[in-house]
């Protein structure tokens, strides 16, 4: 059977924003349902539960992950101001060649070396520490989570996240005296100052999913569902016109409600109509799902929604 789920944010990040007549219609007919957890998260079964994509992306990059366990160290742009710090980019918005990571890393390496963590960038944005066995970790924030935010509100704390701080601290010295950031400064570009650490955990024993394709910007979304043997692929602008199986496309980068029905909704309504599809599930990430059918046109006495937070009328009845 032929399904596309499209994940999307909380419904409140599209704020005030209207649908159309034609998308109103579409979703006050469908079925209606909710559900726990991060949609993301359940779109993969991960055994033992967890989200080690420190661990996943590193197999997925190298092949030697094995049963060691794995930290993400990527490089990053903070920014001090009159608050505090903030996190305004990491990995690949840092644009990092292969020749100016190996300059970083070899400013950073004694560093993590005579901590027993050794550092490595088999890519230039994603960096790793390959930890002792045992290593007891606090909880790190992923860093699109951390990206604007106070950066001392998102730094691990308790007597293993001092360590970590201070090993962040030792790092961005290192980092701030490096000549390759003078010269991306004079170039206009931002420094490479700090480190972000996350990701932490083993290879999962087994990670299946029932997509076989999803497309998704989120690299640890990618890097697990790489591991299921879902294809895996980067979120393409619209709806690609094809769905063989189940697929999932991550969109819960979305804001502009406007983009998303012009570029997904409507090719998705005419898909499911059209009998290419037998059905679409919209996926919100506070858990609320939209599942649509094509028989559900002759609903006809439920009235349009006008956005995406009205309730539904008949929900209770269906």
């Amino acid at each position: 059977m032929n399904v596309a789920t499209l994940l999307l944010p909380a419904r409140e990040r599209f704020g005030g924003q209207r649908l159309s007549e034609a998308t109103g219609r579409w979703l006050a007919r469908a079925e209606r349902s909710g559900f726990e957890g991060d949609p993301a998260a359940r779109a993969l079964d991960v055994r033992p539960r967890g989200w080690p994509v420190a661990a996943a992306s590193r197999q997925r990059d190298v092949g030697d992950a094995g049963q060691a366990l794995w930290l993400r160290a990527d490089p990053a742009y903070i920014r001090p101001d009159i608050n505090g710090a903030r996190l305004l980019a990491y990995g690949e918005a840092l644009a990092l060649g292969e020749a100016d990571a190996a300059a970083l890393l070899q400013a950073l390496k004694p560093l993590f070396g005579d901590a027993g963590f050794p550092l490595d960038a088999p890519h230039p944005a994603r960096w790793y520490l390959r930890l002792p066995a045992g290593t007891r970790l606090p909880e790190f924030a992923a860093p699109e989570h951390a990206l604007g935010a106070d950066l001392f509100d998102q730094l691990p704390d308790g007597p293993e996240g001092r360590r970590w701080r201070t090993l962040l601290s030792e790092a961005q010295i290192a980092l701030h005296h490096h000549p390759l950031n003078a010269q991306r400064a004079a170039a206009g570009r931002a420094p490479v100052n700090s480190l972000w650490f996350w990701g932490a955990g083993r290879l999962p024993d087994r990670v299946s999913s029932p997509y076989a394709r999803i497309a998704s910007d989120d690299e640890g979304l990618a890097a697990l569902a790489h591991l299921a043997g879902a294809r895996v692929g980067p979120l393409p602008p619209a709806w690609p016109g094809e769905s063989a199986g189940e697929a999932l496309f991550d969109l819960r980068a979305a804001r502009d409600l406007a983009m998303l029905e012009t570029a997904w909704f409507a090719p998705l309504r005419a898909a499911v109509q059209g009998g290419a599809l037998a059905e679409a599930r919209i996926e919100f990430a506070d858990g609320v799902r939209y599942t649509l059918r094509a028989g559900q046109r002759w609903r006809f006495w439920r009235k349009p929604l006008r956005s995406l937070a009205a309730p539904l009328a008949g929900d209770a009845a269906e």
